[in-house]
């Protein structure tokens, strides 16, 4: 059975408790590949590279049948805010 995004966001609210999450399936709906943007406290205090792992160990089980996973975001909530702050004042 192929992967839902339904099934990716659940999973990953399940055991990262994000605060944001954006799962796109970018395959057309085949399940084989996703873009993901993700906001959580979890990632306080770690590297990119740490974030992306974390990602990726939260859908072990999913990643034998995805073919491609883009984090497009993997930020904190403080980081989340500065961006949205910083994307409101240039629209304005």
């Amino acid at each position: 059975m192929a992967v839902t995004r339904q099934h990716v966001e659940a999973t990953l609210k399940s055991k990262l408790n994000p605060s944001h999450l954006d799962v796109v399936d970018t395959s057309g709906g085949c399940g084989a590949s996703f873009s993901i943007e993700i906001v959580t406290e979890q990632f306080e205090g770690k590297r990119l590279l740490e974030r992306h792992r974390m990602v990726n160990a939260a859908l072990v089980e999913e990643l034998k049948q995805i073919h491609a996973l883009s984090i497009t975001k993997a930020l904190t909530p403080e980081q989340w805010k500065q961006q949205e702050d910083k994307n409101s004042q240039a629209s304005a």
